[in-house]
């Protein structure tokens, strides 16, 4: 297959591309500086600037990951236009482009994120839930959705990957943990009583292989292990296998004052479920907390 990845450098498109070339695909990624992509995705990557580049080259499946992170700094006016540019606007651009091809994908898997549910308190969060909190994250997930969705009028089939917190060695949330948990110094966020929905980055990657192939599933998924924790449970799981004690609390109002509007991420949360990849008879390598968290321990 000829695979185009928007977002192929971040964390989850670098992992990807590693999987798919082992598998003997043909892979190209839509970057800003696409001189890079060989380096950070693998040599037979091919990196474009636009996406003319490639349009008489039958694509077959595209999957959208592009996005500024979410957590990357204050959310000012400025980074929420950013934050939005790069999913929304990115994705109508892509839109634009699917629609002018002869030959059409047949399937697109668009990124999302838990945070699509808000703050969802103690609530179990499935597929059919509503939103319960239509904060900044939420609004941005949904309106990154809905965008992507307008890809099912040009006969394609359209897969909405809702991502929880990814574990990983090589980057993502647990890289700014790392640090102060290794000083000692971690800790509970707030009262620590907020429901997190994680994902290993193994089965990150398998999840996403297995909606590219298969052919009925469509619309929106959890991607997040089928027992997410809270808040307190996970710092001193981390603390655990770090070898570190993991008391030292982040208080609210701190995180209030330094981040703003931010601080909404770390101290609401989801407990997700991932009830239609279960139905559809996926399985996950890591459903336990602690062995996640082991897997990853030497790299970490």
């Amino acid at each position: 297959m000829h695979i185009l990845l928007t977002g192929g450098t971040g964390l989850i498109g670098r992992e990807l591309c590693r999987h798919w070339l082992a598998q003997g695909h043909r892979l190209s990624v839509w970057s800003r500086q696409p001189e890079r992509v060989q380096a950070l995705c693998g040599a037979g990557v091919r990196g474009i600037e636009h996406l003319v580049e490639l349009s008489h080259e039958p694509v077959d499946v595209v999957v959208n990951l592009a996005g500024a992170p979410i957590a990357g700094g204050r959310w000012t006016r400025k980074r929420k236009a950013q934050l939005w540019s790069s999913r929304v606007t990115l994705t109508e651009t892509l839109l634009v482009w699917l629609e002018s091809l002869e030959h059409k994908p047949s399937v697109l898997i668009s990124g999302s994120a838990v945070g699509w549910y808000g703050d969802g308190g103690e609530r179990e969060l499935t597929e059919e839930s509503p939103p319960v909190n239509d904060d900044f994250a939420s609004h941005l997930c949904i309106a990154w959705e809905e965008t992507a969705q307008r890809a099912q009028a040009l006969g394609i089939r359209v897969v909405l990957v809702r991502t929880g917190l990814v574990l990983a060695a090589e980057g993502g949330f647990l890289s700014r943990l790392l640090l102060p948990f290794k000083m000692g110094l971690g800790g509970p966020v707030g009262n620590g009583r907020q429901w997190m929905s994680w994902i290993h980055i193994k089965d990150q990657i398998a999840l996403i292989d297995f909606l590219v192939h298969e052919n009925a599933a469509s619309g929106p998924y959890n991607a997040c292990a089928p027992h997410p924790v809270r808040n307190a449970e996970f710092a001193k799981t981390l603390g655990s296998v770090l070898h570190r004690p993991a008391f030292m609390p982040a208080p609210a109002f701190v995180l209030q004052v330094g981040l703003g509007e931010m601080a909404t991420l770390l101290l609401g949360g989801q407990r997700a479920m991932p009830a239609r990849l279960l139905a559809a008879g996926f399985t996950f390598q890591f459903t336990d907390l602690r062995a996640a968290l082991d897997d990853l321990s030497a790299r970490l």
